[in-house]
C-alpha cells in the first residue's frame, strides 16, 4: 500500500536511545557454542550484542530511550505514545502505560504494537496517522525489545543474532514540506510466510534462513522503491539508507539492489546485532551522535520482519542536538 501525505505532517524532533551495559562478544559465544568467532562475523557482521541482564525489563529499556528523547521537552508536551516490541514484559496489561507512567505521562493515550522487526515502521505510522487525524500534536515513538531472550541458548544459528536494547523518535505536527517531516510510509504483510520466523515461547525461536535472506531482500527493496517514488525522489537522490539491522549479507544485498553505494549506507549491526523493533530508532540515534546523519540528508528506511511484515519511508533529516545517554543508564540496580 502506498498512502499519499495530507494535511499536517509528523516531522521527527527529537530521537534517543538505550543499551544494556552487559556486552557480549563473539569470543564469549565461542566459549559455549560450537561455532567460530569467524565463522559468526561472516555470516551476520556482528562483532558484539548488548544483553539486557534479568531483572532489565522491555519497559525500563523504553523508558531509558524515551527519556533521552525528552531531554529538552517538558514531559507534558507528549499527547500520545506508541511502543513497537516483540516482547513486552508481560502478555497482559500492554507494555507502554507503564513506560507513559515511568516518565510522568499518565492519562495520555499509550499502547503497544507488534509487527516483528518492522514494528517501529508501523508506529511511525499510527503515530503519523494520529497526527494527522488532530488525535494529537506530538506523539512518542518507542522500539523495545530483548530478542536474545528468544532464541535457545544452545543454538548457535540464531543466538549470535540477537541484542537488547531501545530506541525513540519524538514526532511533532508540522508541515509536509519542512525537514523531518516524514514522507508516504508504505507497508505490507503476508501471513503465508509466519512460520519463517517463530517464537512459541522464549528458548524456543525457529528461522528459516534462505527463505528469510529471499523474502526481506525482494520486500524491503520493493518497498524502498515505492515509498521513494511516492515522496517524488529518485533512488539516486538518497543520502542515507537505513535499513533495519538484521545481517549485513540482507542490507548490503538490498542496497546494491537499490544501487545505493556504500558510503550512503548507516549501519551499527557489528555493536549492536538485530535489536528488533529497536533497530532502527538506534541506529538513527548513533549516526546523529557520531555525525554520520546530518541535517539536510535525505534518509530512506527500510525494515523487514516476523509476520511476515515490511515497510519504507523517507523524510529530509532535521538539525537535531546530538544526545547520547551512557550505556545501560538508569538500570535500576
Amino acid at each position: 500500500m502506498t498512502p499519499t501525505v495530507r494535511g499536517p505532517a509528523a516531522v521527527v524532533s527529537a530521537v534517543g536511545s538505550a543499551l544494556p551495559p552487559d556486552v557480549v562478544s563473539n569470543s564469549d559465544l565461542t566459549a559455549r557454542l560450537d561455532t567460530t568467532e569467524e565463522w559468526i562475523r561472516s555470516r551476520t557482521g556482528i562483532t558484539r550484542r548488548h544483553i539486557a541482564r534479568a531483572d532489565q525489563s522491555t519497559t525500563e529499556l523504553a523508558v531509558q530511550a524515551a527519556a533521552m528523547a525528552l531531554t529538552s521537552t517538558e514531559p507534558d508536551y507528549v499527547e500520545a505514545l506508541v511502543v513497537a516490541t516483540t516482547t513486552p514484559d508481560r502478555c497482559c496489561p500492554a507494555t507502554a502505560p507503564a513506560v507513559a507512567t515511568r516518565l510522568g505521562l499518565s492519562g495520555i493515550p499509550a499502547h503497544d504494537l507488534a509487527a516483528g522487526c518492522t514494528g517501529f515502521l508501523y508506529a511511525l505510522a499510527t503515530g503519523a496517522g494520529l497526527i494527522a487525524a488532530g488525535a494529537a500534536r506530538t506523539v512518542l515513538v518507542v522500539g523495545a525489545d530483548r530478542l536474545a531472550s528468544l532464541p535457545h541458548p544452545d543454538d548457535r544459528t540464531t543466538v549470535p543474532l540477537f541484542g537488547d536494547g531501545a530506541g525513540a523518535v519524538l514526532l511533532r505536527h508540522g508541515t509536509p514540506d519542512e525537514p523531518g517531516a516524514l514522507g508516504p510510509v508504505v507497508l505490507g504483510s503476508d501471513g503465508t510466510g509466519a512460520d519463517l520466523i517463530r517464537a512459541e515461547c522464549p528458548g524456543a525461536l525457529h528461522m528459516e534462513g534462505a527463505d528469510v535472506f529471499r523474502h526481506a531482500a525482494d520486500r524491503m527493496s520493493t518497498a524502498s522503491r515505492k515509498a521513494t517514488a511516492a515522496a517524488g525522489w529518485d533512488l539516486a537522490d538518497v543520502d542515507r539508507l537505513v535499513p533495519h539491522q538484521a545481517n549485513s549479507r540482507i542490507t548490503s544485498f538490498v542496497a546494491r539492489q537499490l544501487g545505493i553505494p556504500e558510503a550512503c549506507q548507516l549501519s551499527n549491526l557489528a555493536e549492536v546485532g538485530n535489536t528488533g523493533a529497536a533497530s532502527i530508532p538506534l541506529l538513527l540515534a548513533s549516526a546523529v551522535a557520531d555525525g554520520q546523519l546530518k541535517p539536510g540528508h535525505r534518509t530512506l528506511l527500510t525494515a523487514f520482519g516476523a509476520g511476515l511484515t515490511w515497510g519504507a519511508t523517507t523524510l529530509t533529516w532535521p538539525d537535531l542536538a546530538p544526545r547520547r545517554l551512557p550505556e545501560g543508564a538508569g538500570h535500576d540496580r
